[in-house]
């Protein structure tokens, strides 16, 4: 009996400065994690909410709302190790290596997740609009983290790589109200221009598509190689801008047969100059 007590007695002299020095930075660290547990909490509360009130993209939320979350709990355990003397150096130098690896064996990826985040952060375009990009033209069916897919007239449907889409040219036809519908005509060399171009705002005017200001011109933009070419310019609501142009072009064709204004077929003259014999 009197071994035992003499090993705890030994035991406690032992433990108890070990208790004394570490107990303290221990609880100090285990009240760390709960409060920077909790705090991180409603820091992802709240940048969803900003979000919302910024109208991001819904498909940004849950992605963003993860990443703030884990990323502040990796940094927070970090600290929480340091607090209790665990050497954390090589640890972060083993995550940068990490991510090194992984970002040089993904980076076709990490360029697309890159402009997914930038296009659904700027909006140069949202789904429904109709938009040309990276030689293609349609409606945007979704828009995904790693791509774009368009839906083109024709019902064919085209996935973008967003890395490319965000650094390249984006023609949006949807995103303004109203737009200008150019019409060009060429009509001969022999027929009366101040007629034609009667014809043409005439046909403007009538078509109750066709905004009254700013009002239709036309202008006579080029002497071709066979023809006068005229340009009809009228502008119209966004929705409207295809039946005004195909409605228009129609129209014109039917009118210039009555009127007697001709278009004609492309040509080109020809001298023949006969050389003298030498015979």
């Amino acid at each position: 009996m009197e071994d035992v007590m003499t090993q705890l007695d030994g035991l406690q002299e032992a433990w108890l400065p070990l208790v004394m020095q570490y107990g303290g930075q221990v609880l100090l660290a285990l009240i760390t994690l709960l409060v920077g547990w909790w705090i991180i909490g409603r820091i992802s509360t709240t940048v969803l909410r900003l979000m919302e009130k910024r109208s991001v993209e819904a498909t940004l939320h849950g992605f963003i709302g993860n990443l703030v979350n884990i990323g502040l709990k990796v940094l927070l355990l970090i600290s929480v190790a340091g607090m209790i003397g665990i050497q954390t150096t090589s640890f972060i130098a083993l995550i940068g290596a990490a991510g090194l690896a992984v970002g040089l064996a993904l980076q076709g990826s990490l360029a697309n997740f890159a402009g997914g985040v930038l296009i659904l952060f700027l909006r140069p375009f949202k789904v429904g609009e109709y938009i040309e990009a990276q030689g293609t033209a349609g409606t945007v069916d979704s828009i995904q983290i790693f791509h774009t897919v368009l839906k083109t007239p024709d019902n064919k449907t085209v996935v973008i790589p967003n890395g490319s889409l965000s650094n390249g040219n984006i023609i949006n036809y949807s995103r303004q109200p109203t737009r200008r519908v150019d019409i060009n005509i060429g009509i001969d060399y022999g027929d009366d221009v101040k007629k034609a171009r009667e014809i043409l705002l005439r046909l403007a005017q009538a078509d109750a598509r066709v905004f009254k200001d700013p009002a239709p011109v036309v202008w006579l933009v080029s002497l071709g190689d066979s023809s006068v070419d005229l340009s009809l310019r009228m502008w119209t609501k966004t929705e409207d801008y295809w039946g005004v142009f195909f409605d228009t072009i129609e129209a014109a064709k039917e009118t210039f047969d009555q009127e007697g204004i001709t278009i004609p077929f492309p040509q080109r003259t020809v001298h023949m100059v006969a050389q003298a014999s030498n015979g």
